[in-house]
């Protein structure tokens, strides 16, 4: 009743492997943990991690800031992705606008009515609203134009908002346009 019994003598199965599995067998829990353990090498004072954890942060900010700036999807905003938003940026790009100067417009003619002259207090006024005017129908020209291009061109892609979005980036500053122009005035043929 109470004595040893025999074990019987351990049957050599072979290894069965199954189809979609690691092929390993799982690892221990302190083996894997041993792996997954790395020294800590926290700074010695908050002021220190303070420091590292900015300097870290611009880095990666000025690689998003550069990344955007040469135009790379990953670092882009949402507005500007695709490849027809690409399109339209190289659409206006490769033209000379009147909305690309209007700001400088604006600050001669704001310079010209501080002038004492009369011819200056008659001209100015009306020359802001006739120029807004201009900007604004070539913008409704230029977002007509992209977005019957883009339709052309990629047909299975989402193109609201495209047309809006190029008569924006006709009206801002060249040198302020992120992502930064790939095309140069005059380059129509590339696009």
């Amino acid at each position: 009743m109470f004595r040893r019994r025999s074990e019987p003598a351990p049957v050599e199965t072979p290894e069965v492997v199954k189809p979609g599995g690691k092929g390993r067998p799982t690892p221990k829990r302190s083996e894997a943990e041993k792996r997954r353990r790395q020294p800590i090498t926290a700074p010695k004072d908050r002021k220190e991690a303070y420091r590292k954890v900015r300097s870290r942060q611009a880095e990666e900010r000025a690689k998003a800031r550069a990344g955007a700036a040469r135009g790379e999807d990953k670092y882009l905003q949402k507005r500007d992705r695709g490849p027809v938003r690409a399109l339209a940026r190289d659409y206006v790009d490769a033209r000379r606008t009147i909305g690309s100067y209007l700001m400088w417009a604006f600050i001669v003619m704001f310079m010209l009515s501080l002038l004492p002259y009369l011819f200056a207090k008659l001209i100015v006024p009306l020359a802001f609203p006739v120029l807004l005017a201009l900007a604004l129908i070539e913008g409704l020209l230029i977002s007509r134009q992209v977005k019957k291009l883009a339709a052309e061109r990629f047909p299975g892609e989402e193109q609201r908002g495209v047309g809006m979005y190029a008569a924006l980036r006709s009206m801002q500053l060249r040198r302020l346009r992120i992502p930064n122009p790939r095309l140069r005035p005059g380059d129509k043929g590339k696009v």
